[in-house]
C-alpha cells in the first residue's frame, strides 16, 4: 500500500499537470521533458545536501537505525498477531512455571536464555534480542526479591519511555530533513537564476526555457519534501510504535502477574491492551495456551 501511494503522488503529479494543460499531449511532453532536463543538476544540490546534512546531524547508529526503518514502506507493522500470540504464549510458559516451582526455578532460563529449554519452544521471540533481554531483566529482579508491582512498573515505564526515543528517532530524523528540502530547494532555484543572470543577453526563448529551468529547483524541494520525504518519515515514526508495543505488552502482562492475577488472566489483561488489528481473539489464545506443554524446570 504504502508502493501504491508514492506511485498515486507520480500519476497525480502530472496527471494533474496534463489536465491542466487541457490535455494538450504535445505542449505537456515538452514542458516535462524541460522538468527532465533540468531535475539531474537540481535533485544532486537538494538531495545532496539534505543526505549530507542528516550525515552531519546524527549519530552512525541513527543513520543505520534508519536504514532498518525503511522496511516500513514494505511491513508497516514491526509485530503481526502470530508474533503475539507466541509473546502470549512465553509469557504463559514462564508465569505458569513461576507460579507452580518458585521465581528460583527460573534462574537457569533466565541466567542463559539463548540456551533454555522453555524460550527454545518460541524462536521467533528467543531471536528478538532487545525483547528477550527486556523480559529476563526483570524476571530476575522479582526472583531477588523485588516483586512490587508499583516499584517495577514505574521502572519498566522509564525503560520504554527511552525505547520509545530510540526507536522514535530515524522517523524523526528523516521528517527534520524533510522539513530542510524545501529550503535547499529554493537554494536551486537561487542558482538557476544566477546561471540565467550570466545570460542575460540571450534572446527569450532561451531565458525563459532558463528561468523554468531554475524554478525545477523550487518545485523539486517542495514535491520531494511533501510528496516523498515527509509521508516516508511518517511511516517509519508508525511502524517504531508497533516496535515500542511490543514491551508494553510485556509490561501489562508481568504487572498483571505480580497483581495476583493467574498467568492466563495475565496474558489476558497483554491481550486486550493491543490494538484490534493485531489483537488475537481470546479463543485463538486460548487454544494456543492449550495445545503448550507444560514447563519443566
Amino acid at each position: 500500500m504504502k508502493f501504491v501511494g508514492l506511485l498515486l503522488v507520480f500519476v497525480c503529479t502530472f496527471g494533474g499537470l496534463l489536465i491542466a494543460m487541457h490535455f494538450d499531449f504535445p505542449k505537456f511532453m515538452k514542458l516535462v521533458m524541460m522538468i527532465l532536463g533540468a531535475m539531474p543538476g537540481e535533485f544532486v544540490i537538494i538531495f545532496g545536501c539534505a543526505v549530507a546534512a542528516f550525515l552531519i546531524a546524527n549519530s552512525t547508529e541513527t543513520v543505520k537505525g534508519t536504514m532498518k526503518y525503511f522496511s516500513a514502506l514494505g511491513k508497516p507493522a514491526a509485530y503481526s498477531k502470530d508474533n503475539y500470540i507466541e509473546l502470549m504464549s512465553v509469557l504463559f510458559t514462564v508465569f505458569k512455571l513461576a507460579r507452580t516451582k518458585g521465581w528460583l526455578a527460573l534462574e537457569q532460563h533466565i541466567e542463559q536464555p539463548e540456551e533454555s529449554e522453555v524460550f527454545s519452544q518460541f524462536p521467533s521471540f528467543q531471536h528478538n534480542h532487545h525483547a528477550l533481554i527486556f523480559l529476563c531483566d526483570y524476571l530476575r529482579i522479582i526472583s531477588l526479591g523485588n516483586d512490587s508491582p508499583h516499584e517495577l512498573e514505574a521502572l519498566m515505564d522509564e525503560e520504554i519511555e527511552t525505547i520509545e526515543h530510540h526507536e522514535g528517532h530515524p522517523g524523526h530524523a528523516v521528517q527534520t530533513m524533510a522539513d530542510g528540502i524545501p529550503a535547499l530547494g529554493i537554494v536551486a532555484a537561487v542558482l538557476g537564476v544566477i546561471k540565467t543572470m550570466s545570460s542575460i543577453s540571450e534572446p527569450p526563448e532561451v531565458l525563459g526555457k532558463m528561468i523554468g529551468g531554475a524554478l525545477v529547483g523550487t518545485f523539486l524541494g517542495v514535491w520531494l519534501s511533501y510528496g516523498m520525504v515527509a509521508p516516508i518519515a511518517g511511516a517509519m515514526t508508525a511502524k517504531a510504535e508497533t516496535e515500542v508495543m511490543y514491551f508494553k505488552a510485556i509490561k501489562v502482562a508481568i504487572i498483571a502477574f505480580l497483581n495476583g492475577a493467574a498467568p492466563q488472566v495475565a496474558v489476558e489483561f497483554s491481550r486486550k491492551f493491543l490494538p484490534h488489528d493485531i489483537q488475537p481473539t481470546f479463543q485463538e489464545l486460548e487454544e494456543k495456551l492449550n495445545e503448550l506443554p507444560s514447563p519443566g524446570a
